[in-house]
């Protein structure tokens, strides 16, 4: 009689390396009975079924609450500049899971992820893995095949328990801790700064974005002698001069450099990208100033405060918590005095702290307009409204049944000098794109 958590015998049939990407990913959805299972013990089984040593490439591992896919993305052009061959893993997508997988700055085709799907389920045998912890091996997978040097890797939940985590990293970042995903990483900064913590290892070196670490990152940091780089510690970030850079930008200074880097106000967190940065410096200490300004002046990153269109201004953003509502609303707040009104679309998971990011957002915000999350743990309007209605500052706000009704009757109001903004989560930045035209990142 087959394992009891084995294809066999809970009735999954596998898809095999003639099947389609979709029907892997439905495949992987289907194989454990929990969405998320933190551990390491059955990733390392399998990881060593599929290798028989340690990656050869560069191990970059980024956790954190927010910015980390900033801090991806930065790190990952750098080093691209700097003549390395790099990967990048991410997650979630917002319209393709491709997007999750980059090898040179490009998404992996389907048949190579049909591909590792297959060497990985090869490898798990009677292992059960969830959706994130197949993909994440999917993506060691491919990027030992491509022979990465330097492989940039998100962490997906946490840091100590993540998949992501099997991995010993050469450097670490952490681009902050704030609350969130409470049911699995706890309920205050110093308990989810342990677990984001969990990705130091002895002597290695890391960096902490954020100007305000709590005490359990500092003290996994001193236990296990981490020189830890931090803004006010070992770098400066300075407010730059509005006649050189836009409002917002910022000099990164490193008195060990004897020099300074511009940080454009380009619409990512500037924390993330300094980290990114500083990361970058050690691991390509080749690349100039005047090359890092480059890199960083034009980067762009999908669904982070990404504008899709102007008159009215049009952006979304996938901040879903308060800290990155807090982010979202102070740059929304740095706008030329006199602009007109910021109107707000907005829907969310029901795990999340819509009471938190409304009362974050709602200062900034002249018109509401929520909406209806169709996907897994989404919000009805009607249930997002009883949860956040109270702490509108209006009387009243728009319900829609769908992010693309809300985004059509925002717009319809919207005058030229107006900005709509969208945001609450991938799903709703993803909806939003694809109601505006934008089937793809």
């Amino acid at each position: 009689m087959p394992p009891q958590n084995s294809p066999v015998a809970r009735g999954n049939a596998v898809p095999g390396d003639k099947a389609t990407l979709d029907q892997w990913l439905g495949y992987l959805e289907s194989i454990h009975p929990s969405e998320i299972d933190l551990g390491l013990d059955r990733v390392l089984l399998v990881l060593r079924r599929l290798f028989r040593r340690n990656p050869a490439g560069r191990i970059i591992t980024i956790a954190g609450t927010n910015g980390k896919g900033s801090a991806v993305a930065a790190l990952e052009k750098l080093l691209m500049a700097s003549g390395r061959s790099t990967g990048a893993y991410t997650s979630p997508h917002l319209q393709n899971y491709n997007e999750r997988v980059r090898i040179n700055g490009a998404d992996v085709s389907d048949d190579q992820l049909v591909r590792a799907f297959s060497r990985v389920e090869e490898a798990r045998r009677d292992t059960t893995l969830t959706y994130f912890e197949f993909g994440t091996l999917a993506a060691f997978v491919l990027f030992q095949e491509a022979g990465v040097e330097d492989w940039v890797l998100e962490v997906g939940l946490g840091g100590r328990l993540d998949a992501v985590n099997v991995l010993d990293p050469d450097l670490a970042i952490i681009t902050s801790v704030d609350i969130d995903h409470v049911a699995f990483l706890g309920d205050n900064r110093e308990v989810i700064g342990f677990e984001k913590a969990g990705i130091l290892r002895p002597g290695i070196p890391a960096v902490y974005a954020d100007i305000d670490p709590p005490e359990s990152v500092l003290q996994q940091a001193a236990a296990q002698k981490v020189q830890l780089e931090r803004p006010g510690e070992t770098y400066q970030l300075v407010p730059c001069d509005p006649g050189i850079a836009p409002a917002g930008s910022l000099w990164l200074e490193q008195p060990r450099y004897g020099d300074r880097v511009l940080l454009p106000d380009n619409g990512l967190p500037v924390h993330s990208l300094a980290a990114a940065v500083v990361a970058g410096r050690q691991l390509a200490p080749e690349l100039a100033p005047s090359a890092i300004e480059q890199v960083i002046a034009r980067l762009t990153l999908p669904g982070r405060y990404e504008v899709l269109q102007q008159q009215p201004r049009v952006v979304v953003d996938v901040g879903h918590n308060p800290h990155a509502a807090n982010w979202l609303a102070a740059r929304i707040g740095r706008r030329e005095p006199g602009a007109g009104r910021v109107i707000a679309v907005y829907a969310a998971l029901e795990d999340k702290d819509v009471e938190g990011v409304a009362g974050a957002m709602a200062p900034v915000v002249d018109e509401w307009h929520l909406a209806g999350l169709d996907v897994h743990r989404g919000l009805s309007g009607p249930e997002l409204v009883d949860r956040i209605g109270g702490l509108l500052r209006l009387p009243a706000a728009t319900v829609s049944v769908s992010v693309s009704a809300a985004v059509e009757e925002a717009l319809g109001g919207a005058g030229p000098e107006d900005m709509v903004v969208i945001f609450g989560s991938f799903s709703t930045v993803a909806q939003a794109r694809v109601s505006l035209g934008r089937t793809a990142p």
